[in-house]
């Protein structure tokens, strides 16, 4: 129920009108009370934290959660053109709205006081709140054609998950610079979920202990020299971890040019270019070449539901009997596109999917794996994505120098609302383990988890 433009025109002249008519009857308002209908259409029993508006003006209750700053009509705006979370995000990441607080927790407080689910479809205001935006924007004087788009959201053509649309959103989402993900993701430099099996764990140490837990289920330990491929390697981090713990020689590919530099670079740095070799390269061009094991961390979330049998077959096709397969996915039950008028999309991960865990599977048997383990570490992604919160917080001058303000908004917003998602099981993080058993019915798997 987004405006027209002519409707826009027609209510911007009525909010003219009444606006001239009460200021002369006196009758002049707060934005606060002018919006007090809109409030209240969103949030039943009242704002459950203190708005502020940009003429001073306030609403609801101090709240330890924080606070929401408006600090221009244009988010009106935004809002009514985009009547849903995308509009929101568009305020947020221009900074016309400003959350303030414990971002995680003050969108959790608004979320529910709103009634309205996270990480579902774009949800759309009812009629009720839509009408009262309307005639409160039109007492503002805040209505005109729609406000253009922060210049950081995704443009991305072609064929859904072509080679050339993939290596574009692939872009848009590493291409910001290794020192602003060295900032954000530390000194392990590894965009995924870590492992803190004890209490204290640093960052670092709980990345090397999931690196670690890889090697192992992938069967590194248990014969040196094996050939490891990992599918989108990001900065070499599990690779290198294989190759200097486990004397394993690893390929690694990416589609981010900024990766494949870092991770190149580094095994230089560490001595290990003889056994670490990086390639810019999509999954779908590796037929003809053999590994021992795979690994995939973080990356099949780009693949998309309706490619996700081509990349098994590929993978599948890549190994010998006794190889072993690690998928390591953010997935949803019922699964999830990251398409249209979500935040997501928009700004983060282009055409990104998370995949029910239960379709992963299959999907990896119909293709000839054999599923030899199933582990969640969704509890260990809302500690990694705080983590990553206070390193942003932490280095905020510093990022928003290397990547704007809007852009560094827009991360912030995404790992804040990601860790509530993952808190409250609306998506979680799965390792799924895969063998291609050989002619026999070999495995060459272990009897037990025991050297896991």
């Amino acid at each position: 129920m987004a405006l027209t433009s002519e409707q826009g025109q027609v209510a911007g002249q009525m909010g003219a009108d009444e606006g001239r008519r009460a200021r002369r009857r006196g009758e002049a308002r707060t934005v606060a009370e002018e919006l007090a209908p809109v409030l209240g259409a969103f949030f039943p029993g009242g704002p459950p934290v203190r708005f502020w508006f940009w003429d001073g003006s306030c609403a609801g209750e101090q709240s330890r959660a924080g606070e929401v700053v408006v600090r221009s009509c244009v988010a009106l705006q935004r809002l009514l053109w985009s009547p849903n979370e995308l509009g929101l995000a568009r305020a947020v990441v221009s900074g016309d709205v400003v959350l303030e607080g414990d971002l995680s927790e003050l969108l959790r407080v608004l979320r529910d006081a709103a009634h309205v689910s996270s990480y579902g479809p774009a949800s759309r205001p009812k009629p009720k709140a839509l009408l009262a935006g309307l005639v409160a924007a039109a007492r503002l004087g805040a209505l005109g054609l729609p406000p253009p788009p922060p210049a950081e959201e995704a443009h991305v053509g072609g064929w859904l998950h072509s080679k050339r649309r993939d290596a574009a959103a692939v872009k848009h989402h590493y291409e910001v610079g290794n020192e602003f993900y060295r900032l954000v993701l530390g000194p392990a430099m590894t965009y995924s979920c870590a492992r803190f099996e004890v209490a204290g764990m640093t960052l670092e140490e709980a990345q090397r202990a999931k690196h670690d837990l890889i090697c192992r289920k992938l069967g590194l330990p248990e014969k040196a020299g094996l050939r490891l491929l990992d599918v989108g390697c990001g900065w070499g981090s599990l690779a290198l971890h294989a190759a200097k713990h486990y004397g394993a020689h690893v390929v690694g590919i990416t589609l981010s040019p900024s990766q494949l530099r870092w991770a190149t670079e580094r095994a230089q740095h560490e001595g290990l270019a003889d056994r670490a070799e990086f390639r810019l390269q999509d999954y779908r061009e590796l037929a003809g070449e053999r590994f021992d094991v795979i690994s995939s961390v973080g990356m099949f979330e780009h693949v998309g539901s309706e490619r996700m049998d081509r990349y098994f077959s590929t993978l599948f096709g890549l190994l010998g009997p006794g190889g072993r397969l690690l998928n390591h996915a953010i997935s949803k039950p019922g699964s999830s596109k990251m398409t249209g008028a979500r935040f997501i999309a928009r700004y983060i991960f282009p055409d990104g999917e998370l995949v029910d865990v239960g379709d992963v599977v299959k999907a990896m048997e119909r293709n000839g794996f054999e599923v030899r383990d199933v582990e969640s570490l969704r509890e260990h992604y809302v500690e990694t994505l705080r983590a990553w919160v206070a390193n942003l917080q932490a280095a905020w001058d510093r990022a928003v120098s290397l990547v704007g303000e809007a852009r560094a908004r827009a991360w912030l917003l995404y790992m804040s609302a990601s860790a509530n998602a993952f808190a409250e099981h609306k998506i979680s993080v799965h390792q799924v383990l895969g063998a291609r058993v050989g002619p026999n019915g070999e495995s060459g798997m272990p009897r037990t988890r025991g050297k896991w």
